[in-house]
């Protein structure tokens, strides 16, 4: 019988409420299932982040992977399609697939050497910035999630936020993120976006020194795919530096980066203010300094 961490289960909870709750009580299940099913035997002690189970297994030859058993729902049902297109070039290997519930079976790198544990971080933020010049290289395959969806919902959502928003300056902040969309949401992109590739979600492989998990993948401009680099280990006077070195690195037209990267402000502004959470006062600072930075 799997142990279903505590940690998980409360970030269901929190975040799936009932259908987090039913996930987590049919976890250990299911586990199970996918033991039989794909002849895997546990290899250690379960893993977990906010969304999945990650379960350290050996095949039936003796290689290692993982098991990743998750919630199906609009952000997990890209992550498939989107590693079966990376072809484990700069990203975790596919090796099976359920569709009916989402789960994976992954090949099993170095959870013990994340990005975040280099000691700098210019550094880090620029293997970041490698990884995504090669993973955005390629064309979005059909299905996925659009860019231009998203922008267009954000900014039909923005004027009854901005309501909400009592700070002045916070509110002006808010409203240039979004002025800053609608002047790049005509032209959305097409390339595969990893969207979610911070300092934890990159890890050491013996195949290669860095490689991308957890993509929560989307159809768009690369310059979407910014900001979790900008925010690690959050330094203000580092954020001006980040966005200029990884738009070098990506080759990014800047004016068009710095739009989409105010964007995912936007994004993630309008989430705590439709959640009722205070505003993220890092996310504010970096909305700032890019707002301002014309270099």
């Amino acid at each position: 019988m799997i142990d279903i961490p505590g940690g998980l289960a409360a970030a269901q909870e929190r975040f799936n409420g009932e259908a987090g709750r039913a996930f987590v009580a049919g976890l250990p299940g299911l586990t199970e299932d996918f033991l039989g099913r794909w002849a895997l035997r546990p290899d250690g002690d379960p893993m977990h982040g906010v969304s999945a189970l990650v379960l350290p297994v050996l095949r039936a030859d003796g290689t290692p992977a993982v098991l990743k058993l998750q919630l199906l729902d609009e952000e997990s049902e890209g992550e498939p399609v989107a590693l079966r297109a990376w072809d484990g070039d700069g990203a975790v290997r596919l090796l099976d697939h359920d569709p009916a519930t989402g789960t994976m079976l992954l090949e099993r790198l170095d959870a013990g050497r994340m990005l975040c544990t280099l000691p700098g971080t210019r550094e880090a933020v620029l293997v970041i910035a490698r990884l995504l010049a090669h993973l955005t290289a390629l064309p979005a395959p059909p299905g996925l999630r659009r860019l231009g969806d998203i922008a267009r919902a954000m900014l039909e959502r923005t004027p009854r936020a901005l309501e909400r928003v009592p700070d002045a300056g916070a509110r002006r902040l808010i409203a240039d993120c979004a002025a800053a969309v609608r002047e790049v949401a005509g032209e959305p992109g097409d390339r595969l976006l990893h969207w979610d590739l911070h300092d934890e979600n990159v890890l050491a492989s013996d195949r290669a020194p860095w490689l991308a998990i957890d993509p929560k993948p989307l159809a768009g401009d690369p310059g979407f795919e910014l900001w979790p680099a900008l925010h690690n280990r959050f330094e203000a006077d580092e954020i001006r530096w980040r966005f200029d070195a990884m738009t070098d690195v990506l080759a990014l037209d800047r004016a068009r980066a710095r739009a989409w990267t105010l964007g995912r402000l936007l994004q993630n502004a309008l989430w705590d203010i439709e959640d009722d959470r205070p505003l993220d006062p890092h996310q504010l600072e970096t909305a700032r300094l890019l707002r301002d930075h014309h270099g």
